[in-house]
């Protein structure tokens, strides 16, 4: 993986314009934020679509990225995420609107493109510990971590069913987030 530096220099330079630097940031980073899409939306041809929107963003919106320290992959995985979210919610909302006797498409079985044994170890092993460090916070902060980032729920819709202010829930995400971290660093 290119060094935090490395990605910061190239998107500083697809800031002004510069392809070269633009096809190395993806060539960099395009691996991660593909996992990113494709562990929202759970579909690999939906995943494909958004990370080229991600790339769309990520071309037009280069200059707002700011070096702060933090590693410039958080960024760039948080435009992945919230594409992917997205477009999993006007999904949603799109199902609600189709007839319910319409045809659902093409039922050939297709090969499994899903990954292989050794990939499915692994990440056994990351869902192990993502898992237990989950288990080790409150179950109402778990629940809303689970339901903000793998079901893509608003902050808004979570606030509503915690019954909290819009900030506290916030709050609650954020503080959530950096126990995760903590614990998947040990």
């Amino acid at each position: 993986m290119t060094g935090h530096e490395e990605i910061e220099a190239m998107l500083a330079r697809t800031a002004m314009g510069d392809r070269a630097a633009f096809g190395d940031l993806y060539a960099a980073t395009s691996a991660k934020l593909f996992g990113v899409c494709l562990r929202v939306l759970r579909d690999r041809d939906r995943a494909e679509e958004v990370l080229q929107d991600v790339y769309v963003r990520i071309w037009n919106r280069a200059d707002r990225y700011r070096v702060n320290g933090l590693s410039p992959m958080t960024w760039l995985i948080t435009v992945a995420r919230n594409l992917a979210i997205d477009r999993l919610r006007s999904d949603r909302a799109a199902a609600r609107r189709i007839e319910p006797d319409a045809p659902v498409g093409d039922t050939e079985t297709l090969a499994d493109p899903g990954p292989g044994p050794e990939a499915q170890a692994m990440a056994a092993d990351e869902r192990a510990a993502v898992l237990e460090c989950l288990g080790q916070l409150e179950p109402d902060r778990e629940q809303a971590v689970r339901r903000a980032y793998l079901l893509g729920d608003s902050y808004a819709e979570l606030a509503s069913a915690f019954d909290v202010p819009l900030n506290t829930m916030r709050t609650w995400l954020r503080r959530s987030l950096m126990k995760l971290r903590e614990c998947l660093a040990q």
